[in-house]
């Protein structure tokens, strides 16, 4: 009979829930907290460039640099719209792997989570890939560190240890498989078809999710997206009520109890997609809000709500918004363009084994 198990690690979930205690506060109340408390100096001095100066001085950075800027769709929408009209890219984590792969620049500024920088470096050793801010990182990564992580994978040495994405590099160089929201349930279909039992980390949501629909024999890491385990099927389905023709497209981070009621299940891509081949004119999004800006952008003529999160105004963990994602920021972009700072660095022999297990993912086809 095939089985589903998730690990307690309550310490480490408690360590950054309590990580974001004063954080989350910040990047719900204050967006751009972060960004105008960590730049340089000029920017409390009168004479400060504007927002568009720096927008237009970075453009002639990337020429300069030969850098593409690769943005995710949970930065704020000056970000995506950087990248976009400089010829570099909005996506998910997968599509941002690929196409930091793919590109011909020499430099890669990658605007969003440490994760995603690392997995840059990985896959473009040749390359240099900057952030705009060092210390994003992601509750799930934060979650997982390497040494326990190391000992869970010990007990279970006759399992498949597939990881998602939201990790490090070490944790990702234990890992047999990478792989993405977007591609997970392919992955798993593909070793459940050839016998294999997993390991599975860090997101219990995704990974229950992924098991019930596969029925694969899987262990789970007990860890969950700040942003995603906040959303509440009971707001959902009050706000449901208001709008009743309105459909609800849901991440599988998201709790079961909200993945129940959804009308659709998929990766920040696949939602964009659903939104774009459904008739429906109206739609609920239970994910970071940072994707709204592509959704409005795509599809102008459609209404897109954000979902609720548990508590009222600043009371829940994240309100819908990563407060790692918003940290990005147009002045972080220009400074690293102008003094090469916040560079990712990895030892080699991390990067070759965690690039094993990328490039999986990369060259995998639904059969």
């Amino acid at each position: 009979m095939n089985t589903s198990h998730t690990v307690a690690k309550q310490g480490y979930v408690h360590k950054w829930r309590r990580a974001l205690t004063s954080l989350h506060r910040r990047a719900v109340r204050e967006p751009y907290y972060f960004a105008l408390n960590r730049t340089p100096s000029y920017h409390a001095k009168a004479d400060a460039p504007s927002i568009q100066q720096l927008y237009d001085e970075i453009k002639s950075l990337l020429v300069e640099k030969n850098a593409v800027v690769i943005a995710h769709y949970y930065t704020d929408e000056i970000l995506q719209q950087l990248a976009e009209e400089t010829g570099g890219f909005v996506g998910d984590s997968l599509e941002m792997a690929r196409f930091g792969r793919d590109s011909d620049a020499e430099t890669l500024v990658v605007s969003g989570v440490r994760f995603m920088g690392e997995t840059a470096k990985i896959l473009n050793p040749q390359k240099r890939i900057l952030m705009p801010a060092l210390e994003a990182t992601c509750s799930l990564d934060l979650g997982c560190p390497i040494d326990e992580f190391e000992s869970f994978c010990n007990k279970y040495p006759e399992r498949t240890v597939v990881v998602y994405a939201n990790t490090s590099a070490d944790v990702k160089a234990r890992a047999d498989w990478v792989v993405t929201s977007s591609i997970a349930k392919d992955v798993i279909e593909h070793l459940h078809d050839q016998g294999q039992s997993i390991l599975w980390a860090p997101d219990k949501y995704l990974g229950a999710y992924i098991q019930r629909i596969t029925q694969t024999d899987m262990v789970i890491w007990d860890g969950a997206c700040v942003v995603h385990e906040e959303f509440k099927a009971q707001g959902i389905a009050a706000l449901k009520h208001t709008y009743p023709d309105a459909l609800v497209l849901a991440h599988p981070e998201s709790p079961p109890a909200v993945l129940d009621i959804s009308d659709y299940i998929g990766s920040t891509s696949g939602i964009i997609n659903a939104a774009h081949s459904m008739d429906n004119n109206r739609f609920i999004v239970a994910t970071e809000q940072g994707i709204l800006y592509q959704l409005r952008q795509k599809l102008p003529h459609k209404e897109f709500i954000s979902a609720p999160t548990a508590g009222e105004g600043a009371t829940c963990q994240s309100c819908a918004r990563c407060p790692w994602m918003k940290m990005n920021s147009i002045q972080d972009i220009h400074h690293i363009l102008l003094t090469g700072e916040n560079e990712i660095t990895l030892q080699p022999d991390v990067r070759q084994a965690a690039m094993q297990a990328l490039q999986r993912m990369l060259n995998f086809k639904k059969t």
